[in-house]
């Protein structure tokens, strides 16, 4: 980062491509929507660059990058309650073919179908499950257990202490246990 603050900008573009799928990931899990989850990634990096000048490595970067993830994801739900969409279908027949080919066959070390199926269903299951978890709970469930951040780096990007994120993760889980307990044997 200290880089793209002296003007390189491929050095901004490693950034990006270091962090975009993990932002779009935790985007994604947080609004169940890849088009928003695109979006606000894209707006993350926005803010990054603009802000280039003022940067100053008190933190670890990627947890300045989670920070602004953290209060993009805030804002974006408190102005998504705001606004009412409505969604509509286009009519005749616009849709692509599927396409066989590669991308559609499954690797080689694939399950069984009925197993596949099963652990389709579980995911199904637990991002259901997400959805019950408040805003702050299911963040930091995404960091801890997808981005692999200490209770510390959370709690530094989430503005809270590190007791505080224990706290907090200790009832995502608890909420969580709940949520699933019909589906886990």
């Amino acid at each position: 980062m200290l880089r793209v603050k002296d003007g390189d900008d491929g050095a901004f573009a490693q950034i990006v491509e270091r962090f975009q799928n993990r932002l779009i990931g935790i985007f994604t899990n947080m609004f169940a929507d890849s088009a928003l989850a695109e979006d606000l990634a894209q707006e993350v990096f926005l803010r990054i660059y603009r802000a280039k000048q003022g940067y100053e490595p008190t933190a670890k970067l990627s947890t300045w990058i989670f920070q602004i993830a953290n209060n993009l994801a805030s804002n974006s739900r408190r102005s998504k309650g705001r606004k009412k969409e409505v969604q509509f279908q286009v009519g005749g027949s616009g849709s692509q073919p599927v396409q066989v080919g590669e991308n559609n066959v499954a690797e080689k070390s694939a399950m069984m179908p009925t197993r596949q199926l099963d652990k389709t269903e579980m995911q199904e299951r637990v991002q259901s499950a997400m959805t019950v978890l408040n805003e702050r709970q299911r963040m930091a469930v995404l960091l801890h257990r997808f981005e692999g951040m200490s209770y510390a780096d959370i709690g530094e990007t989430m503005e809270l202490s590190t007791q505080a994120v224990k706290s907090l993760l200790s009832r995502a889980r608890e909420n969580l246990r709940e949520a699933l307990e019909n589906y886990i044997t």
